[in-house]
């Protein structure tokens, strides 16, 4: 295995994150995920998804959104297609 070291940047600007009301917590069926929407604070980018699981697992999307209802959208879409529950391995809350 080849591997190269690279010096870390001398500096990195602390930037604020602006969340989205959207983000929070959902609870359906006993599955309960964490969903964050958010996006860099002052700035023209579009909004980020990614959503953890109750087991601690990540989601992220790799596509961004022009508006968090955009993003928000994906997730319930991703729910429609897979279930809440394919955001985390553990067994739903109280079984």
């Amino acid at each position: 295995m080849n591997s190269t070291k690279r010096g870390l940047p001398k500096s990195i600007p602390d930037r604020k994150l602006q969340t989205s009301p959207l983000a929070g917590v959902v609870n359906r069926n006993g599955h309960v995920v964490r969903v964050h929407i958010h996006l860099f604070a002052d700035t023209e980018d579009e909004w980020a998804l990614e959503v953890v699981g109750q087991d601690g697992s990540c989601t992220v999307w790799d596509d961004t959104f022009r508006d968090d209802v955009a993003a928000y959208e994906a997730f319930e879409s991703a729910i429609a297609e897979d279930g809440l529950g394919s955001f985390s391995n553990e067994k739903p809350a109280g079984h």
